[in-house]
């Protein structure tokens, strides 16, 4: 049996290792971090459309994500409506009111969508329930999404408050969330958005949902819109348009670069980290790796001890901050009331595995070179 050198040399100063791995586990945590929270990212901006019950959406060119969107006629909707292949059109308005905190008196901005209450826009059954249509059909009545934040105080069914200095009452709840753009959402009827909204007019609209027939291919239904309406809006797919607010969150926000430097920066803490342990076993042991490569061992085997020593510290490192992780992600999940759709992923536990290893196997050719270009005679 050969002698696992490159175990004994770590576990020869068991502090040092114990400090190595400690070293390498928070590195992975960061690099688990923000790796969780760039694909929230991504899963909060596609969200809401996993929600609503349309395949195809008209939208102004202007818009940059949902909570930013440009008003644009209802005609292009009704339009769309006469294309063959198309069940059924629905308008959708969306925009911010400031919401007072019953408790603190407070403000804080809350968004809203308006809808007409005999559209099933949602798939969420509960706001289909006969109770919350009732709701949706009084005046100066709201459903009021139970993931907002508690930052808004008290939201049980028949609490009056205001918004825009105008009486709500919360006739009901639903569950659905909103993403990045917004720590709370009420769901309102289209003529209780005109009021809240005043002077919006319902002639104009903020995203148009077409429902289309069992087996209609959403792609040729958008290329025959595309032919009949003008250029103020835009028609695509629920895939374009999930993919137009992720692109939006992560390429051109400074949310996703963020996330983005904040996994290189992990990456880079984690190589100096491990390097410095390694140098300096390296510089501990190095008249055993001299007595090596004078007794006939070439360079290309010490180099290999060093790499496992790395390979190792990945190992024993990934452990610990995948577990503190795991742990990490429910305390974010809990504490966002489920609205920040984080989670482990195998997909991302492995690709971090690989990037532990990798980033420990280039601290090891980094600090290596002393070993290799050690000359025996020299060192003793």
């Amino acid at each position: 049996m050969k002698t696992p050198l490159a175990w004994l040399n770590l576990t020869y100063e068991k502090t040092r290792l114990l400090v190595a791995i400690a070293g390498v586990a928070f590195a992975v945590i960061l690099v688990f971090m923000n790796l969780g929270f760039l694909g929230s990212l991504a899963k909060a901006a596609s969200m809401i459309y996993t929600r609503i019950d349309a395949e195809v959406y008209l939208v102004s060119p202007q818009t940059l994500e949902i909570s930013s969107t440009k008003a644009f006629p209802i005609e292009r909707l009704y339009q769309a409506a006469g294309i063959r292949g198309v069940e059924r059109v629905m308008p959708l308005y969306a925009g911010y009111l400031q919401w007072r905190n019953p408790e603190t008196r407070g403000t804080r901005a809350i968004f809203a969508f308006g809808i007409n209450p005999d559209d099933p826009v949602f798939l969420v059954p509960e706001i289909q329930s006969p109770a919350n249509q009732a709701a949706l059909r009084r005046p100066d009545t709201a459903l009021m999404d139970r993931l907002s934040r508690p930052e808004f105080g008290t939201q049980t069914v028949g609490l009056i408050t205001e918004v825009d200095r105008r009486k709500i009452t919360v006739g009901g709840q639903y569950t659905l969330g909103g993403g990045f753009a917004a720590d709370g959402t009420l769901l309102m009827s289209d003529q209780n958005f005109r009021r809240y909204f005043a002077p919006f007019p319902l002639s104009l609209i903020s995203l148009g949902l077409i429902k289309l027939q069992p087996g209609v291919d959403p792609a040729q239904i958008v290329a025959a819109i595309d032919q009949v309406l003008p250029a103020d809006v835009m028609v695509l797919t629920r895939d374009q348009i999930i993919q137009r607010e992720r692109d939006y969150w992560i390429s051109t926000t400074s949310t996703g670069f963020i996330f983005g430097m904040g996994v290189i920066v992990s990456c880079i803490v984690g190589v100096v980290i491990v390097y410095q342990i390694l140098y300096t076993d390296i510089s501990d042991h190095m008249k055993q790796y001299a007595t090596l490569k004078a007794i006939g061992y070439r360079s290309g085997f010490l180099f290999w001890i060093v790499v496992q020593e790395a390979i190792i510290l990945a190992v024993l490192g990934y452990i610990p901050g995948f577990a503190i992780s795991l742990g990490l992600y429910e305390l974010t999940l809990n504490a966002t009331g489920g609205g920040l759709p984080i989670g482990m992923e195998w997909g991302r536990a492995i690709n971090v595995l690989l990037l532990a290893i990798i980033m420990c196997s280039i601290s090891a050719l980094i600090s290596v070179r002393k070993v290799v270009v050690a000359d025996p005679a020299e060192v003793f």
